[in-house]
């Protein structure tokens, strides 16, 4: 398998950890007992810059992704690793989403995790 045909995985996963750093990442970080929720204040500030640079880079990734299921359509060959691109898509979508779900409906949210 080439890098090549991993270039959805490549772009979308870490658009999709840029997009979790300012609601998903601190939440799971608090709840491990590794930082406060100061760090999770801290970095929620930053959101504005966090989601739109995941919602781009996942949008980058599923263009890819169709664009080289297309051309292998087009060849008559299978598409390499495409399997595993529209698993790590779906992944880096559900992250984000859950980023943006976080973060538009934080009074929502908060009941459910303090119990």
């Amino acid at each position: 398998m080439k890098i090549s045909s991993l270039k959805p995985v490549i772009t979308s996963l870490p658009s999709a950890i840029v997009a979790s750093l300012c609601c998903v990442l601190p939440l799971a970080v608090v709840l491990l007992g590794l930082g406060s929720g100061t760090f999770m204040m801290y970095t929620m500030k930053y959101s504005i810059i966090f989601i739109p640079i995941g919602v781009i880079g996942v949008g980058l990734g599923y263009f890819l992704y169709f664009r080289d299921k297309k051309k292998s359509t087009a060849c008559g060959c299978p598409m390499p690793a495409g399997r595993l691109n529209l698993i790590m898509l779906t992944f880096a979508s559900v992250v984000v989403v859950v980023s943006i779900i976080f973060n538009a409906f934080p009074e929502l949210i908060a009941p459910l995790l303090g119990g």
